[in-house]
């Protein structure tokens, strides 16, 4: 049997993976990562308009959910297939898993495959920094991070990086998650106060955070817990069914989406009449529309994670490619275009 031929250049795509996602981290530094990830986010907003828009394609089961994200700017296509699965911590694994692909909308081939359940969890935490800088009071110190999970630390560091949180309050009903995301960030330096309950947590807080894992409609936050001028991020909630917020709640918040037929379904905002006014996100950051209007308003962004944040996230890791990635051999390129077969044939 003869060797087999060696793939053309055209046929090898740089592939992002776990390893190789951490090196890159660990080159940059997670905290100027986020800072750099937020600013790719905010710039992608802001060109909304060019973007294909569609609510994510979700395939639901009673344990969890598998979702494909798709979107383009006309240039370049990205996608992402994603799930939630709760339980799975129960056996070990990971509730989160991702991975996405990158490609050239003039040609069609793929620019770049990579991992992205760190990637996710990186643009996830870039996202409510960036609501938040647009969003919260400009004073805002204190963070309540309710929902010590995986991705806690990123939120924590994506705020202090961005928005210049310095104090950290962490509540989740496993002590153990708490216990572990204190010793994570206290750490990387941040003063950190673990809490027996999210009412203690949020104390003092000038942002809080949601972000818990179970797929029910649950109340972490009620209405009398929440005082003036707080801005929450409530990015729990990403699909029918499971919730975060007491519905009262909403009506004292100025709520701002990312994109409104998605989380009418998927967010908070599936607890309340279909006429409940939000926002935008991307009109906030061009000047459409009003963020805060009183320091003593109370703000709301209803995260459930969108398409064009996956799009500027593969986008910022293909600029941060090194000649020494590693490729993987997943595009066929024969001599002559038309004869696949032939090119077959010859490898035999």
């Amino acid at each position: 049997m003869r060797d087999l031929p060696q793939p053309s250049a055209q046929a090898l795509v740089p592939f992002v993976s776990v390893a190789e996602m951490m090196a890159t981290l660990h080159r940059i530094g997670l905290e100027p990562a986020l800072t750099d990830l937020t600013a790719r986010i905010e710039a992608d907003f802001r060109r909304w308009p060019l973007f294909d828009k569609t609510p994510r394609v979700a395939a639901h089961s009673p344990i969890g959910v598998i979702e494909l994200m798709p979107t383009s700017d006309g240039h370049r296509y990205a996608f992402k297939y994603v799930n939630g699965h709760p339980g799975n911590t129960r056996a070990g694994l990971q509730t989160v898993t991702a991975f996405g692909v990158l490609s050239e909308v003039a040609t069609g081939y793929p620019l770049l495959i990579s991992e992205m359940t760190l990637l996710t969890a990186l643009r996830t935490a870039a996202t409510s920094a960036l609501a938040t800088k647009a969003l919260a009071r400009p004073d805002a110190r204190v963070l309540a991070l309710i929902g010590n999970g995986a991705q806690a630390e990123f939120q924590a560091l994506a705020l202090r990086a961005v928005c210049g949180i310095a104090e950290v309050r962490l509540y989740d009903t496993d002590p153990g998650a708490t216990r572990k995301c204190a010793q994570n960030l206290r750490a990387a330096g941040l003063q950190v106060t673990p809490c027996d309950s999210s009412e203690a947590a949020i104390q003092g807080a000038d942002v809080i955070t949601t972000c818990t894992a179970d797929k029910r409609n649950a109340t972490i936050l009620h209405d009398n817990m929440i005082g003036a001028g707080v801005h929450i991020n409530a990015i729990g909630g990403d699909c029918p069914g499971k919730t975060e917020l007491a519905p009262a709640l909403l009506s004292r918040a100025a709520t701002f989406v990312e994109y409104e037929p998605q989380t009418r379904v998927e967010g908070e905002i599936q607890q309340v009449a279909p006429n409940y006014p939000v926002t935008e996100l991307w009109q906030v950051l061009t000047g459409e529309a009003t963020g805060r209007t009183d320091p003593a308003q109370i703000t709301l962004f209803d995260g459930v994670g969108f398409a064009i944040e996956d799009f500027a996230a593969l986008g910022w890791l293909y600029d941060q490619l090194r000649p020494e990635t590693p490729r993987l051999d997943v595009i066929a390129d024969p001599d002559d275009p038309r004869d696949l077969y032939g090119m077959v044939m010859r490898a035999r």
